[in-house]
């Protein structure tokens, strides 16, 4: 397992604020599922991604700071643990001008079988590229 932390980059967009004026926590776990996919969709080649499928079974989020219109937001992620057909995987949200922690998370996966949906032990195939 590689366990190389990836990054990709947000920007608060007005649809992303609530009516305290910043960020609502509803908008970072959609977040949080954004860096996962592009990481996910950087690294697998086309034949795992028509292969296989992700479902979150779990979410922890430790809201930290609050990130406000139009600021750039950087999310780093990399995975832990797998057992069988799931996998831990950890998402940090930082604001880009400032480094200030926004958000951390522990989200666990179940990796699934794309045509029978049920879910599959993770393999050498995929735990090679994480």
């Amino acid at each position: 397992m590689k366990n190389t932390p990836f990054e990709h980059r947000i920007i608060a967009s007005p649809h992303d604020i609530d009516e305290l004026g910043h960020v609502n926590n509803v908008v970072y776990v959609r977040y949080i599922q954004e860096v996962a996919a592009a990481h996910w969709n950087t690294i697998a080649s086309d034949a795992l991604k028509s292969t296989y499928l992700w479902v979150v079974l779990r979410h922890e989020i430790d809201y930290k700071n609050p990130a406000f219109l139009n600021e750039e937001i950087i999310g780093t992620t990399w995975v832990g643990e797998s057992h069988g057909a799931r996998f831990e995987r950890f998402v940090k949200l930082v604001r880009a001008s400032d480094q200030k922690v926004l958000v951390e998370s522990k989200t666990m996966w179940c990796l699934l079988d794309g045509k029978s949906m049920r879910p599959v032990r993770i393999g050498d195939d995929i735990l090679s590229i994480l």
